[in-house]
């Protein structure tokens, strides 16, 4: 099977992403979103970051205006019936996922490929919400998604052999780099930036350092390219309050509860950048 078309369920900041690399890329892209104010500020964000793009060099003119003719937007999951691949993007809620899982199973060809976007949820419920489990698959793409060089794939337990290399090949494809995971809490990436979050709020919260000095000690000490406080408030502190909550729903486990300085920034709305204040001022 050859993957031509691929649908994207969410058209967020992540839904967004994942929609302009497959455009990038050559592949026909039908989106979907709730309602036609949302679809309209997704597809907004695609042609904003290709402009950035243009303006930075990084692409043309004309690519960009390829690109935006290989993408569509729908408001009903009917359109993907023909889609060779859907990946759904929608915000970490079992119920959710599962209703729109059971949704594509209903509408989409039977060797249409189900795929998630999840960073935390278990794959394998999603998969016992179709009939057919050798098709479903994680694709935990990384934010921001175009610029980033990782895809994380998540395989349960009933995921045929096809199906895993045919996603392979398509991640590729994507220009990106490939890591498979079993489908346990946070797989890898999440598992271990987890910690690395947690370690660094608790921190702040015990008054030991302040949020700059932790996240110098990660840059300057590690090389890394931003801090994990910082990066709590690029993701969105509510962002990654769920996929906390979402962890610690599966393990019980304490070093995976939400901690208590994102519930106290959600009660005041701050969000990070998206609001302009989280952890830090943006204004």
């Amino acid at each position: 099977m050859e993957i031509e078309k691929v649908g994207v369920v969410g058209c967020g900041f992540m839904g967004a992403g994942i929609a302009q690399i497959c455009a990038e890329s050559g592949y026909q892209v039908l989106v979907t979103e709730i309602d036609d104010e949302a679809l309209k500020k997704g597809l907004a964000t695609i042609e904003r970051h290709l402009s950035r793009g243009v303006e930075r060099g990084r692409t043309t003119a004309e690519a960009k205006t390829a690109t935006l003719a290989r993408v569509r937007g729908a408001g009903d999951l009917n359109s993907l019936i023909d889609c060779d691949i859907v990946i759904e993007a929608v915000p970490e809620k079992l119920e959710l996922k599962k209703e729109i899982f059971t949704r594509l199973d209903n509408t989409c060809a039977p060797q249409t490929i189900l795929s998630s976007n999840t960073s935390t949820i278990s794959v394998t419920e999603l998969a016992r919400a179709t009939g057919r489990p050798d098709r479903v698959i994680g694709t935990h793409f990384l934010s921001p998604v175009p610029p980033s060089r990782l895809l994380e794939i998540i395989r349960p337990g009933g995921t045929s052999e096809e199906t895993l290399e045919i996603v392979k090949q398509f991640g590729k494809s994507l220009g990106k780099e490939i890591v498979i995971a079993k489908d346990t809490p946070g797989f890898i990436f999440n598992y271990m930036l987890g910690a690395l979050t947690h370690a660094a709020l608790e921190l702040l919260e015990n008054n030991i350092a302040t949020a700059e000095d932790i996240d110098k000690s990660m840059t300057l000490g590690l090389g890394h390219p931003i801090g994990p406080i910082a990066l709590v408030d690029f993701n969105g502190i509510d962002t990654i309050n769920l996929v906390f909550q979402a962890m610690h729903d599966r393990t019980g486990e304490r070093q995976h509860m939400p901690p208590p300085l994102l519930k106290n920034l959600l009660d005041e709305g701050r969000l990070g950048r998206k609001t302009g204040k989280g952890f830090y001022d943006y204004a």
